[in-house]
Formats: C-alpha cells, structure tokens, sequence
C-alpha cells in the first residue's frame, strides 16, 4: 500500500488520507493500470518492467500502460507504434479480456462487501456511497483504506480512492491520488480543491473546449466559476455552459446508481490492413458476433436490435440497424442479421473496421421468447449453451465454429469499445 499515508505528488496538505471526511459519503475507487496489472500478476517476472496492453498490430491502439511505461509518455487510447517508439523496450501484450472480467468481479465484489450502493463505471473504476456502511465498518476514510487493503492482500492489485461529498470531487480526488494512493476532500474544502485546478479537469470539457474557455482568459476551474453564466452560454451553449457552471462551483448532485444497466453490448475490430475481400469481412462479423452472443449470455442479457458499424479507409463511418421480432442472445442469430445488413450496405470500398452491436437490452429470465411453428425442439440456442459449458471447463479456444479456425492468427487488431 505504498502511498496510502503520503500525498500524491504536488498534494496540498489539507487535502490527504487523514482530512476530515465527515460529510463525505461518496467513494471513487479507481484501479492502477488495470489491464497491465493484471497481466503483471499473471507473470511476475514483468513486475518493475514496462508492460504495455493493447493491439498488437500496425494499427492497433494502447489499452493499458504500467507506471513504468508511463515514465516514457505511454498512455492509454495512444497507437501502439507510437508507443513502440517511445518505448521499444517495452512488454507489449494483447488483451486478455477474460481475465480482466474476472478480476474485476472479484474487485467488485469487495466493494458490495461493504455497501449495496455500488455504482460500475466500467471494468476498473466504481462509485461507493458508504453512508449506510459507518456504523459497522467506520469512516468513508477507513472504510477506503479497508478496501484498498482487501484489493491488495486479496487480489494482488493496487487502485486509488477519492473521498468526497460528491462524485465528480471523489473522481478528481481518486485521480489527484494516483497511482496507489488515498485523497480525502473536505466538504468545507471543495471550492480550495476545485478552483485552482484547469478547466480540463471539468467533465465534458475537451481540447476544443479547453481551448475556447482560454481564449475567453478563463484557465482555471476557478476562472470559470466567477465568469458570467451569458459569456459561457455564447461560447459552449446553454446546456454545457449551465451544467459546466454548477460543476465549478462544486455542486453535484447525482446520487449512486447501482441499478446501473448495460444499453447495449458490442464489440468490434480494425484490421490491420484494408480488407476489400467479402469472405474475410464475413469471418470478421461471426467472429464479432460470437463474441457479442457470449457477453450477452455472461450478464443474462437479450437484446432486439442488431447493428453493423462499417468504417472505411478514408475514416468515413457507416451504421445500420435492424430491429428483430424477438429478442435474442444467440450468436447465429446476431450474426445472420448483421450478415443481411453488410450485403444490403455493400460500400464497395476497401474497409477499416467493422462492428456488431445488440441494444434495447432485457433480462433475458424475465423475457419470453415467442415459439415459431415448426422449429426444431433443438437449435443454435442450445448449441451454444453446450459451447459455453465446454468453454466454461476446457477454455473458450477448444470450441467456436468452424470457418474461425485459424482467425487469431490472422492479421487482425481486436480494439473492444469502452463502457
């Protein structure tokens, strides 16, 4: 727990571990360099050295990068051969998403130990309320410290918490104590944290954005907050400039969210070279909707939209839909749908990405599946629950079909979308 009793670097002394928390009920816990992480505990021989997750192809795209490889400008959402450059010297690994899914459960598990008011975020990051969790478990302060010690002694996995009254602070206090650290924000001290810190830090604010509050002379979140609410109106638009302006003066009022549900579950991948072959693209759409078929039964989840998202060589973006009669986790299913759509589409032209997308999402123990006259007693549903179940116990690589054989060590980048 190496920072836990230490500012994070260039800390205020009135914001730290041992600030006053009361009044501060809602917890940021935020995993270190995630996916590197947990690709570090798998191989403890990479400990201490760079390791950078991510697509491993000309074009593919950084996913996680270690504090090590940090050290020399790698970050998340960089292109892999920029990060090569910068960092040759490098781990440089592919996704291993199952395993992350794993850690992560077993992360969020940890959290619902302590308080039902789990709010996920996405894989590595969560919101906490633990006002209810006092009386048996202490302070928000103590109870981030219990988390991080069972997240650390349990899973092998450091991460970093922000302590506040709100979560847009406790998210910039989880950031400010990275990596492996503990912030607390008073709630008397929100304004001293907030108004120093540059306009960036707010949500929704960009580059473009970031640049327009500037030439307006407006730097900091402070700056912002003292501005007329009309000069922001004419620069960003009534709705970022009003939400922007509560924000800077610390004032945020969403409450945790457990019910939080997944809108749609997709994935999709860009290949390493331009693809004009059909029988290529078409191995790529069942490969994407085997994997999207698989998500979908893991969270019990049916959906009823099916979409394709086409992106060319020039970066132009094509999507299409098509809404089924009956909702579906089956990947034949997705894949016949999103088949019908790319012959339809046909763009002619030699093709960067693709993607396969489910929405308008139910449980799927809650939603009846209409019969049709005449089908099989036994079909693709129940051959694909077999599949899961050999998965399950020999590994997902012994069973798929057939015309993937050989697809992973084909020349293609798999770059998942994030929550």
């Amino acid at each position: 727990m190496g920072r836990s009793q230490s500012l994070p670097r260039g800390g205020d002394p009135r914001f730290g571990p041992d600030s006053d928390d009361s009044g501060c009920p809602i917890l940021h816990v935020d995993m270190d360099a995630f996916f590197a992480s947990v690709e570090v505990r798998r191989r403890p021989e990479l400990r201490g050295r760079p390791v950078v997750v991510g697509g491993t192809g000309p074009r593919g795209v950084v996913s996680s990068a270690s504090y090590e490889a940090r050290r020399y400008g790698v970050r998340s959402a960089m292109p892999t051969a920029r990060a090569r450059a910068l960092c040759p010297h490098a781990v440089y690994l592919p996704p291993d998403f199952t395993q992350y899914s794993a850690a992560s459960a077993a992360v969020m598990q940890i959290f619902r130990d302590v308080t039902p008011l789990v709010e996920p975020l996405s894989l590595d990051e969560a919101f906490l309320d633990v006002a209810g969790a006092r009386r048996l478990f202490g302070s928000p302060a103590a109870i981030a410290r219990r988390i991080r010690e069972r997240v650390a002694g349990e899973q092998g996995l450091t991460c970093s918490v922000g302590v506040a009254p709100s979560k847009f602070v406790a998210k910039l206090g989880s950031t400010r104590a990275k990596p492996d650290g503990l912030l607390v924000v008073p709630a008397a001290r929100v304004l001293d944290f907030l108004h120093p810190l540059p306009v960036s830090a707010l949500w929704g604010v960009g580059e473009r954005s970031t640049e327009t509050l500037r030439r307006l002379g407006l730097a900091t979140i402070g700056d912002l907050a003292e501005a007329p609410v009309g000069m922001l109106r004419k620069a960003l638009g009534e709705a970022s400039a009003a939400g922007l302006h509560e924000l800077a003066w610390g004032r945020d009022p969403r409450r945790v969210s457990p019910e939080h549900a997944e809108k749609s579950i997709g994935a999709e991948v860009t290949f390493d070279v331009d693809v004009t072959d059909p029988l290529e693209i078409r191995r790529a759409l069942l490969a994407l909707a085997e994997k999207v078929g698989i998500r979908l039964r893991r969270a019990g989840q049916v959906g009823r939209t099916v979409s394709l998202k086409v992106r060319l060589a020039d970066f132009r973006t094509v999507s299409r839909s098509r809404t089924a009669g009956g909702p579906t986790d089956v990947a034949r299913e997705i894949f016949d749908t999103v088949w019908a759509l790319y012959t339809v589409l046909d763009p002619g032209e030699p093709v960067r990405l693709v993607g396969v997308r489910v929405e308008g999402l139910a449980a799927a123990q809650e939603t009846p599946r209409q019969l049709t006259l005449g089908a099989p007693e036994r079909g693709w549903r129940e051959a694909e629950a077999a599949a899961d179940a050999a998965a399950a116990r020999f590994g997902r690589s012994v069973i798929g079909p057939a015309s993937l054989l050989g697809l992973r060590e084909g020349r293609r980048n798999e770059n998942p979308p994030r929550p």
